[in-house]
């Protein structure tokens, strides 16, 4: 999971700090004049409202203006990152979350998010690296234990996730994502009895979830209870297809295998 910085005059003035960064006003480093601020201001506007679209390509190239005009700032250099992470734009997004912690070494979301692309390469060692630092920086961080949870599961430390998602949990109560995946974790564990009681009271409070509607689908089906699993499987798919294919549940959402394993059963009725 990523995280943007979407304010918009913070984005343009809290990241330009001269403790920060070093942006003292000197000869080759005039301060920005307020008609800079609203033209920066309107582009941020236009890049939040694409990504908020799903229009990544769109919001990459209003980054990229911003990346132009505001090359000290990190926040414009994580942002074109995460838009790039979206259209699996993996090692031209790492620069882009480098060249943000270069700027930015305090600063906790370009690691968080460096991670993240590190991750879906297969990274997880490095992965784990940048989430260890955002843990450095702010114990609490409660993404950070839930991708640094990822990653564990990447390279099958089921234990050590689990105890990640837990804590994420534990700092934010509501995570929902961070319950799923401890979830799906308990159920690769053969920890069944857990797993279907923390999927079953995650779609009683989010009853749009169809990450979870998935995989009740699974679990019921392969307890033998038909039924209740269909009846789910209409809502997942109905809110989000793409649980239907295999490759993509297994490859991008990351399922444990065990959990695959049970949805490719009822996927091919076996």
């Amino acid at each position: 999971m990523i995280r943007c910085i979407l304010s918009l005059l913070i984005i343009l003035l809290t990241w330009t700090g001269t403790i920060t960064l070093g942006l003292a006003a000197t000869q080759d480093n005039p301060p920005m004049t307020e008609k800079q601020l609203e033209r920066g201001e309107t582009i941020a506007k236009k890049a939040i409202e694409a990504t908020q679209k799903g229009d990544f390509a769109k919001a990459e190239a209003y980054w990229t203006q911003l990346v132009e005009e505001f090359p000290n700032n990190p926040a414009v250099w994580s942002n074109r990152g995460n838009a790039r992470v979206s259209q699996n734009k993996l090692e031209v997004a790492i620069d882009d979350f480098s060249q943000a912690i270069e700027l930015a070494p305090d600063a906790p979301d370009p690691y968080l998010n460096r991670g993240t692309a590190l991750e879906a390469q297969g990274k997880y060692e490095a992965a784990i690296a940048d989430y260890n630092r955002v843990l450095e920086l702010n114990p609490q961080d409660a993404m950070a234990y839930n991708n640094r949870g990822n990653a564990e599961s990447g390279e099958g430390d089921w234990e050590k996730a689990l105890t990640d998602y837990q804590k994420a949990v534990e700092i934010a109560p509501n995570f929902a994502f961070a319950r799923a995946n401890a979830a799906l974790v308990y159920y690769q564990m053969g920890k069944k009895g857990e797993a279907i009681t923390e999927m079953r009271n995650l779609v009683r409070k989010y009853p749009m979830f169809p990450d979870m509607r998935a995989a009740l689908t699974a679990v019921l089906w392969n307890m033998g209870q038909q039924g209740e699993a269909e009846s789910h499987w209409v809502a997942a798919v109905g809110m989000d297809n793409r649980y239907q294919d295999l490759n993509w549940v297994k490859n991008i959402r990351r399922w444990p295998p065990q959990m695959v394993a049970a949805l490719d059963k009822f996927l091919n009725l076996k």
